[in-house]
């Protein structure tokens, strides 16, 4: 698996006018038939809609961003960067050279060159990620890195990167197992750990979490606001407790919060809803597209503002609001 890293600063105009254009506004495919050729059917199996978000790159001098575009394939992630930040996420779904397209699309660039090395994008996010983060969990980077240049992550970097971002890779579609050599038969036995020891301290400490939150038989889901008994609330951290300091691990009257195991808990931990400052429930978009999630949200979620929202708490919901929530497409 592989993250590019793209430059593309919204306050540069011919940058947001890409943007919108393809982005905000996914391309029509139905509208560009007759130059998309054989990407046409591949990109409908994964886009039944006939529209999709996409995004190019030109060859760039001595065709130095080709042999980053090659690294792609379906199933990688692309975070677009601008402001010191990383602001957009996607999975790549597809990719495909097309300078006709590129050329219909977007132009061309004061060299001539068209943004013909393209890729089409699925589960679009916001994302509020700053730059210092991203050299952190990047070994390679230095303390004076920019994405001045697409740049691609492999391996644990990579890895680091979706962890992040707090990122579900595996709920991308792809085109075709057989287009990606990465993408191994199924007949091939899975070499690495499969478990991962949780150590006895780990144990104590959620334990302890837990009976902090919840002393009682039975507690209220801090999102939804139903009362439910103890076996179907958990201990869930506001902020990834991954990504935690070992003194905000420590903080353990503020860094969590009851989530029921009834729809709340998973909406949260992947980024369909969060908390706004003040404890207002702040819904994504994306819980809108489902009829099973947006039952959900209709129901319980909807309009209501948390309890359990105060200042102590506040830092940890806004590392949430800005790195798992699903947020909507910048403007």
């Amino acid at each position: 698996m592989r993250v590019m890293m793209q430059p593309a600063r919204l306050a540069n105009p011919s940058v947001r006018r890409h943007y919108e254009d393809t982005i905000q506004r996914p391309v029509d495919l139905n509208l560009h038939s007759h130059i998309l050729g054989s990407d046409l059917d591949v990109l409908l199996t994964v886009y039944p809609s006939a529209t999709a978000p996409m995004w190019g790159m030109t060859p760039g001098k001595k065709n130095v961003n080709v042999a980053k575009y090659n690294k792609l394939r379906p199933g990688d992630y692309v975070f677009f960067y601008g402001q010191k930040r990383l602001y957009l996420g996607g999975l790549v779904t597809h990719t495909f050279q097309n300078s006709a397209l590129a050329r219909q699309l977007w132009g061309a660039d004061e060299d001539g060159q068209t943004w013909e090395y393209m890729y089409a994008l699925d589960d679009l996010r916001g994302c509020d990620i700053s730059i210092e983060e991203v050299r952190e969990c990047v070994a390679a980077l230095g303390s004076n890195f920019f994405v001045q240049n697409p740049y691609v992550a492999e391996g644990e970097d990579a890895e680091n990167l979706i962890d992040l971002a707090h990122v579900d890779i595996g709920d991308v579609p792809t085109t075709s197992r057989a287009a990606d050599p990465d993408l191994v038969s199924e007949s091939i036995p899975f070499s690495g750990d499969l478990e991962r020891d949780v150590s006895r301290a780990s144990r104590r400490e959620q334990a302890k979490l837990k009976r902090i939150l919840l002393p009682g038989t039975t507690g209220e889901c801090a999102l939804c606001g139903r009362t439910f008994e103890r076996r179907l609330l958990v201990a869930a951290h506001i902020k990834k407790r991954a990504a935690c300091s070992e003194q905000e691990r420590r903080d353990l009257g503020n860094v969590a919060m009851l989530n029921c195991i009834l729809g709340c808990d998973a909406l949260y931990e992947h980024g369909y809803v969060t908390v706004a400052p003040g404890g207002e429930i702040r819904i994504s978009s994306a819980a809108l597209n489902g009829p099973s999630i947006s039952d959900h949200v209709d129901h319980h979620l909807k309009g209501r503002t948390t309890t359990w929202w105060n200042k102590a708490r506040e830092k940890y919901f806004a590392w949430h609001r800005g790195h798992t929530y699903r947020g909507d497409l910048p403007t």
